[in-house]
């Protein structure tokens, strides 16, 4: 595929969804960015935001005190994320009781990467759960939460094929998991293909694409390059010349990815999942080119009128 095809609706915003993830912050001057963010981006009424929790419980404190802030000072979702990894099975029992006793319904149940970074060998914890699959199964048991699980459009990279993929996926589902949000992608040919395929494999839950903003394209590309993830020659050559140029940069980020969820629209996609990064601007800007508009401003709007 060389670019994205559309046509604008002016309805497209009354039927599209939004989720927004977000990380843990580490440092003050990143708490306040963050909370800067969910400020930014709470108006545009997501379905639900989630907060991601690191590898055996690297995050554990930082991610509940973000997911209880969420819960107490706004008016959003929020859906914790867990993970299998270092982690026994009665460790992730715990954290699932804490955040269950903080009021949180959502997870986004994940194996989660090993501990020694992406591209290492994944070993399961000997008395944790072994897989996506199996935590799913015991969220499940544990509550009626509503769960999310990953999915990869251009196959998970310790996959030897997309058959073995498939069955995890099935799995996840047969478990209990309501909806699967892909890894980023930026060819819709892979995502609608690997949606196609999906339902042949007798998997039916929503498969809620990954939309990443390219805040910096020369990351973006590197970390496409360690997780399997195709970057076309054409988005490319959007962002050749403008690496010192972040203001050019970031019209072009919205615009590409603005132009990705209007042509997944058009093929029918409805839901859709930001990798925020913990920033708002280019989220904002794109869920306003796609019609999804902020509360707030149409409240000003009226009121004016």
């Amino acid at each position: 595929m060389n670019q994205f095809r559309f046509s604008r609706r002016p309805d497209i915003g009354d039927k599209v969804r939004v989720s927004f993830e977000f990380f843990p912050p580490k440092t003050d001057e990143m708490e306040a960015r963050l909370w800067d963010t969910v400020t930014r981006l709470e108006p545009l009424k997501p379905k639900f935001v989630s907060v991601t929790y690191g590898a055996g419980g690297s995050t554990r404190e930082r991610t509940a005190r973000t997911v209880k802030r969420i819960l107490n000072e706004t008016t959003l979702t929020p859906a914790a994320h867990m993970t299998c990894v270092d982690a026994a099975r009665d460790q992730v029992d715990a954290v699932v009781r804490e955040f269950a006793d903080m009021g949180v319904t959502r997870f986004v149940a994940l194996r989660g990467d090993p501990a020694a970074g992406v591209g290492t060998a994944y070993r399961p914890h000997p008395d944790g759960y072994a897989n996506g699959a199996e935590l799913v199964g015991a969220l499940k048991g544990a509550g009626d939460f509503d769960i999310s699980v990953s999915a990869y459009p251009e196959k998970h990279p310790e996959s030897p094929d997309f058959a073995t993929d498939f069955d995890m996926l099935k799995r996840k589902a047969d478990n209990g998991a309501m909806r699967a949000i892909t890894q980023f992608f930026f060819d819709n040919d892979l995502y609608e293909r690997y949606v196609e395929r999906a339902r042949r494999a007798g998997i039916y839950i929503p498969i809620v694409p990954g939309i990443l903003p390219v805040h910096n394209f020369t990351q973006v590309a590197n970390f496409s390059a360690r997780c399997g993830a195709l970057v076309p020659a054409w988005l490319a050559e959007r962002f050749d010349g403008l690496q010192n140029d972040p203001q050019t940069h970031a019209l072009v980020a919205s615009a590409v990815a603005a132009e990705q969820v209007l042509d997944l629209v058009e093929r029918g996609v409805s839901d859709f999942h930001f990798y925020t990064m913990n920033r708002a601007d280019l989220v904002f800007a794109i869920c306003h080119m796609i019609g999804i508009r902020s509360h707030e401003a149409e409240a000003a709007g009226s009121a004016a009128a």
